[in-house]
């Protein structure tokens, strides 16, 4: 965690940005909630839990700032409200892909690439490199699916 805060600060130092007390506590959250995709008003809540004086817009400018220095990613599932992800820095790869339940809204993530050939056939046919793609796929999950008769 001390050796991600960091590289953070860093990155954030080499872009005229200070690691502040504030940043660094959204920050922990993100990191800690890595396997969750957060919006600014559940890190809120979490941040709230050790720092209760920092506020939403505090999380709200900070969540740009890591966005826009590419430290974490912004994604919107149609439930109205976009989601953040700590990107971890020696991992700059394609992100992974989403299943998004229609019913409970759970959010699973598929590692698997899958979209791999396609993107070769993509630059062989239209000449157009692809440097990363993103997948949501809509559906129900184990626990929504109707179930087939003769299934317990």
């Amino acid at each position: 965690m001390e050796n991600i805060l960091s590289q953070v600060g860093k990155k954030l130092r080499e872009s005229d940005y200070k690691l502040t007390p504030q940043r660094e506590e959204i920050l922990r959250v993100l990191i800690e909630n890595q396997d969750k995709h957060l919006s600014a008003e559940e890190i809120l809540g979490l941040v709230k839990e050790k720092s209760p004086e920092i506020g939403l817009a505090t999380v709200y400018r900070t969540l740009e700032i890591l966005y826009s220095l590419g430290l974490v990613h912004c994604m919107d599932f149609g439930d109205g409200r976009k989601r953040y992800e700590f990107e971890l820095l020696e991992s700059k790869s394609h992100q992974h892909h989403h299943l998004i339940c229609l019913n409970c809204g759970k959010i699973e993530e598929i590692e698997e690439d899958l979209l791999e050939e396609l993107e070769r056939e993509v630059y062989k046919n239209k000449g157009f490199v692809v440097t990363n793609h993103q997948l949501k796929i809509y559906g129900f999950c184990r626990n929504c699916a109707p179930k087939k008769e003769g299934e317990i």
